[in-house]
């Protein structure tokens, strides 16, 4: 019997679809813990939340504020999703306004910032008051709970690989997670790694915010999770998702994630209409060639496929692109929205054959199975 997901409120005022609203957009994509009944954006209300992310309708609605949402869906969500991942820290008044509120209906809160909710003292006295609780995805464990690293990461036989990206925000998590579906629904046991908090509240077992972390403990967080994924799930296969870029000056999870993980090979997430890096405009984008080799140059791993954010780019425009890089780089590229992951799981079982023989025996199997 399955286990109903918990219903939850999405809040992402003014940056749904848009970079900072990147959390909100994952979780209306996919989430195996929540199921998104409403998004609050008061700039795009009273549309639909998958023809703003340009798919599909898929009958999310998207509110002006709470008060609107409440008077319109058929009951109170069980949770509350703080869905911006801004440079900021801490929340504005009307922010705080609306989490006060959001308790008072008896919502749960769920929080991706630095800003630890739970700590907070008016909203402590307001999550007891009305037997609500706070979850600050971000907090990171106790000291005595985090790991260094061990080493341990040479007992992991099945790949891993890494999606990494040429910025921050250009879609590593998503084609990471649609990767994972896509090799789930060919019999291959793959498991995801998230090192993010938008990850981890779309339900990845396995992984940690780096980002949160006393750098001495970041690579050995990674690598615990590589390890305790490998030994409980006994995969075919290990995405771990990437944060910002190994060349961007103002972030280290990249490198954190190359050492910790240890990848037998890298998928690279590149948007190719982007011009400056996400949120810092005096900062020229790299180019994939020379991300390619800096990955390269830096570990033993080998990039063995492209996957482009087709942002402000036209559908021919995203299909020149390809041609373009497979002929220039010799890799297998697509947008894994726009055109799936069918080359990502074919240049990956051309690198590990045995995914290959288990995808091949799991359709004999449900071929037979359905001839019998």
């Amino acid at each position: 019997m399955a286990i109903a997901n918990e219903t939850a409120l999405v809040y992402c005022e003014n940056q749904f679809g848009l970079v900072d609203g990147k959390t909100a957009s994952g979780l209306v994509r996919h989430s195996e813990t929540y199921t998104v009944v409403g998004v609050i954006d008061s700039s795009l209300a009273g549309k639909d939340a998958g023809e703003e992310l340009g798919g599909e309708k898929n009958g999310i609605p998207i509110f002006s504020n709470l008060k609107d949402a409440l008077s319109k869906l058929s009951g109170v969500p069980d949770c509350y999703i703080y869905g911006k991942a801004p440079l900021e820290a801490s929340i504005s008044m009307d922010e705080r306004a609306l989490i006060l509120e959001a308790m008072e209906n008896g919502m749960d809160i769920i929080n991706g910032l630095h800003q630890f909710f739970s700590e907070d003292r008016e909203f402590i006295h307001m999550a007891a008051r009305n037997a609500v609780q706070i979850k600050d995805i971000r907090k990171p464990p106790q000291l005595k709970d985090l790991h260094v690293f061990t080493g341990k990461r040479s007992e992991v036989t099945a790949p891993v690989i890494a999606v990494l990206g040429t910025d921050c925000a250009c879609g590593k998590r998503t084609t990471a997670v649609e990767l994972n579906k896509a090799l789930n629904s060919l019999g291959i046991n793959s498991v995801l790694v998230a090192t993010g908090q938008s990850g981890l509240m779309q339900g990845a077992m396995y992984g940690i915010a780096i980002d949160a972390l006393v750098s001495q403990f970041v690579v050995g967080e990674i690598e615990n999770a590589v390890v305790q994924a490998f030994k409980i799930e006994k995969p075919d296969i290990i995405l771990v998702e990437g944060q910002s870029a190994v060349s961007h000056p103002a972030f280290m999870g990249s490198l954190g994630i190359l050492k910790g993980s240890n990848p037998d090979g890298v998928i690279l997430q590149h948007p190719p209409a982007r011009k400056k890096r996400c949120d810092f405009p005096n900062l020229k984008m790299p180019t994939v060639e020379s991300e390619i080799k800096l990955i390269e140059a830096i570990s033993q791993a080998e990039v063995m496929a492209i996957a482009l954010n087709h942002e402000d780019l036209s559908d021919k425009e995203v299909t020149d692109i390809i041609a373009i890089y497979e002929k220039k780089f010799h890799l297998a590229t697509t947008d894994v929205l726009s055109h799936g992951c069918q080359k990502l799981v074919h240049a990956l079982s051309h690198h590990f054959p045995e995914l290959r023989r288990t995808i091949k025996q799991k359709r004999c199997i449900k071929t037979h199975a359905m001839a019998a």
